[in-house]
């Protein structure tokens, strides 16, 4: 029985991490931002805290390095970020907002809280608590320190 709803649980959470997304993705589509949200999820952590190295996004944002480079190679293209070498070690860069972008992620940044309030909805800020509280509990339960 518990892995039955272990199970189900894993397959609704999967399911409404997938939804957002594509509920997302079709909103940035139809105001034509031309970004995807993993682009916009590095865009506003750089925004909050600018000069990042990859490591450190790839931990904020959960990807993995190769899909990172990937996804600040197509910022820069665009001209929304660059890298900056580091100041103390040449083989290191920063990832860096560029004013573009920085422009791009303020005007961007009130249709973004739009869509992720559309998810929201009809949730009280109780159910909100208690949300967070049992992600939280599952995402420390994985974390990789407690193995």
């Amino acid at each position: 029985m518990a892995t039955e709803l272990f199970s189900t649980y894993s397959y609704l959470l999967d399911r409404t991490a997938r939804k957002v997304k594509q509920y997302a993705q079709r909103r940035f589509n139809a105001e034509n931002y031309d970004i995807t949200v993993d682009q916009w999820l590095i865009l506003k952590n750089l925004s909050s805290d600018n000069d990042l190295n990859q490591s450190q996004l790839a931990e904020i944002t959960g990807k993995d390095h190769p899909t990172l480079t990937r996804i600040i190679d197509l910022l820069c293209r665009k001209g929304l970020t660059e890298r900056k070498v580091h100041p103390t070690d040449r083989r290191s860069f920063h990832v860096h907002l560029t004013d573009l972008g920085n422009k791009r992620v303020s005007a961007w940044s009130p249709k973004m809280s739009e869509i992720r309030m559309k998810a929201w909805e009809n949730l009280t800020e109780d159910d909100y608590m208690n949300l967070k509280r049992i992600l939280d509990t599952i995402y420390k339960n994985l974390d990789e320190e407690n193995e």
